[in-house]
């Protein structure tokens, strides 16, 4: 071959390789952005103080603790670039975790990071007892104590007093609006924190009512109170087969196995203060004056059928009030085959919402 074809031939090769490579880093950089900004996840650190300023009749520890939690969204916002702009708090359910709104494997199912490719921050939040939050005793805390540090979350969040965990070197972003979304307990937390603080601009409520419970629910929680009588952490579902069934009715098996596998036991003192965390609810959640979107799974084995249109009876104070409820999905609804879905309701309500996005 004469040395110029040769050299025409290496040239436009190595020019449809870099344009193959470009292209997929652009491709990848777009799966992973929204409008050019890259998604980032960092994590942060919060100081609170494990005490109760709500109604809610329970005793925690009273001590201070070192709460960590992890921001995820366009990078711009994450590293505090871009002025106050809305964050959203995802409060988990007992027995799960902060995994529980980032599980990304597959993708589809990470909640905080689809949210994130649509310009959305986010604060995953592990609550005091869980995984990397852990206690020495689950009676050193109680759902009043849960409520009341998320409105320490809520307040430090508005501020920027709080700080990242690694080496960023950039200050934290301030939130000037904050709406919480919440699954199963940790809906009650946020519902809790809202009435009792009013402080937040809305509330994104998954599988939680007040009065609306299976019977399959409530003996769940007489079981774990009874294991709670003698000690201090009591499992979610008596076997991992219980736990998956509570939770799922049409997530992919790949993903039940995944959260199974990270299964985490309940605070004794957040099972025994459930109780009276009821009766604080239907007391004030009439008072909530924040916007709610009420979701809900019509496979849900805990919550009763027309659970939504009964809650949503219950804000009377509110602005605004939707409901949906999913058909064939159970409680789990950000892990279930029709998260797509869920996500889609997520960001036309928060698009109505304070802080929404043009």
């Amino acid at each position: 071959m004469r040395p110029t074809l040769r050299t025409l031939l290496v040239g436009l090769l190595v020019g449809a390789l870099s344009g193959a490579v470009v292209g997929a880093l652009a491709g990848q950089a777009a799966a992973d952005g929204t409008g050019g900004s890259t998604v980032i996840s960092r994590g942060v650190a919060f100081d609170l103080v494990n005490t109760n300023d709500t109604h809610l009749l329970c005793l925690p520890d009273g001590d201070d603790y070192v709460v960590e939690a992890r921001l995820i969204g366009p990078r711009d916002e994450v590293l505090g670039r871009a002025g106050s702009r809305r964050i959203n708090v995802l409060v988990h359910d007992a027995g799960t975790g902060g995994w529980f709104w980032g599980m990304d494997s597959p993708r589809r199912y990470d909640y905080a990071r689809q949210l994130a490719r649509r310009g959305e921050t986010s604060l995953v939040l592990t609550r005091l007892g869980y995984d990397e939050n852990g206690l020495g005793s689950g009676r050193d805390t109680c759902l009043g104590a849960q409520a009341t540090m998320l409105h320490q979350v809520v307040q430090h969040l508005k501020s920027g007093s709080y700080r990242f965990t690694g080496d960023v070197g950039t200050t934290t972003p301030h939130a000037g609006h904050v709406v919480v979304h919440g699954h199963g307990v940790g809906a009650a937390v946020a519902q809790l924190e809202a009435s009792t603080f009013d402080d937040v601009e809305g509330l994104v409520l998954m599988s939680w009512t007040d009065t609306q419970f299976t019977s399959r629910a409530v003996a769940e929680a007489t079981r774990q109170g009874t294991t709670c009588l003698s000690a201090d952490y009591a499992s979610f579902g008596e076997t991992r087969a219980d736990y998956r069934d509570l939770l799922f009715a049409s997530a992919p098996a790949r993903v039940q196995r995944q959260a199974a596998r990270q299964r985490n036991d309940v605070p004794c003192g957040d099972v025994l203060s459930l109780g009276a965390m009821v009766t604080s609810l239907t007391l004030g959640t009439g008072d909530i004056e924040a916007p709610a979107l009420l979701l809900f799974g019509d496979q849900d084995v805990r919550t009763r059928a027309g659970a939504a249109e009964r809650q949503a009876d219950r804000f009377r104070s509110s602005e605004a009030v939707r409901t949906r409820t999913f058909s064939g999905a159970g409680s789990a609804l950000p892990l279930e085959r029709s998260a797509p879905r869920v996500r889609r309701e997520v960001l036309s309500f928060l698009a109505t919402t304070r802080g929404g996005r043009d």
